[in-house]
């Protein structure tokens, strides 16, 4: 479409956009475009496969150079997720795991709710060939996915975000009810140190039997508290209930 009104102010809010393993700058550059369309701002790569900057990503973003010198790299998942409260992953895959599965208009308004009362929220995007692994998807609070047709079911990367981005933008005139959560909900890396800590007891007491099957289990436990949705003060009296339970006289302060 035509050119933009330089008069108009610039929309820069919003979800944060995170893409795991992307391959191709020039879907990153299209995957910026389309976010800045939309007014959204923050990109996180994590551990893109031609390293950043990207050359290619800046000349195919048509000018949303403040998306693309903006960009957060990471090295894993786990840290690019760190401070976000709410997160969903989005797939086309059948997934084997207990996660409520939403529409793209569902989240949409989910995540402006949430960015309303002040959560730090995000929509995690696969790699360009087969997308998320499930132990990705397992990171995240929901999952996403797009009524496509099922014999072609598979979204280019800046397709996907620009969709999600699309409906971002169409909750912004609704009439939102806007009030203190009793507790802000747990950053990731909060949830993140309640699985580490809970594990590593569970391996000490022998918990994880047989062997061949703790990644299973492991997971399975993950997503009890991905889909509980806990707050701050939840995961601290959790790790409060851990440390009793392994017998220490006080709680663990440090985090991951």
């Amino acid at each position: 479409m035509a050119g933009t009104n330089h008069n108009n102010r610039l929309i820069a809010d919003g979800p944060v956009i995170i893409l795991v393993n992307p391959q191709l700058g020039e879907n990153i550059g299209a995957a910026a475009r389309a976010m800045a369309n939309f007014g959204l701002a923050e990109l996180r790569l994590v551990d893109p496969r031609d390293g950043w900057p990207n050359q290619v990503a800046k000349a195919n973003a048509a000018k949303a150079d403040h998306i693309i010198d903006g960009v957060k790299v990471f090295e894993t998942l786990e840290a690019a997720l760190a401070d976000l409260n709410f997160v969903y992953a989005t797939t086309a895959r059948q997934r084997e795991m207990l996660k409520p599965v939403r529409g793209p208009e569902f989240a949409a308004q989910t995540l402006r709710e949430r960015h309303e009362r002040s959560e730090r929220v995000g929509v995690l995007f696969g790699r360009e060939r087969w997308g998320l692994e499930s132990t990705e998807v397992a990171l995240a609070d929901e999952i996403v996915t797009f009524p496509v047709n099922p014999a072609f079911a598979s979204l280019n990367i800046a397709q996907a975000v620009l969709l999600m981005s699309y409906e971002w933008m169409k909750t912004a005139e609704a009439k939102l009810p806007i009030s203190e959560p009793p507790s802000l909900p747990a950053r990731k890396e909060e949830l993140f140190g309640l699985f580490d800590h809970l594990e590593e007891v569970l391996e000490r007491e022998n918990y994880f039997r047989p062997p061949h099957k703790k990644a299973t289990m492991v997971e399975n436990l993950r997503n009890i508290f991905q889909k509980a949705g806990l707050s701050q003060q939840e995961i601290h009296a959790l790790r409060g209930v851990v440390a009793t339970l392994e017998g220490r006289k006080t709680r663990p302060r440090k985090q991951r």
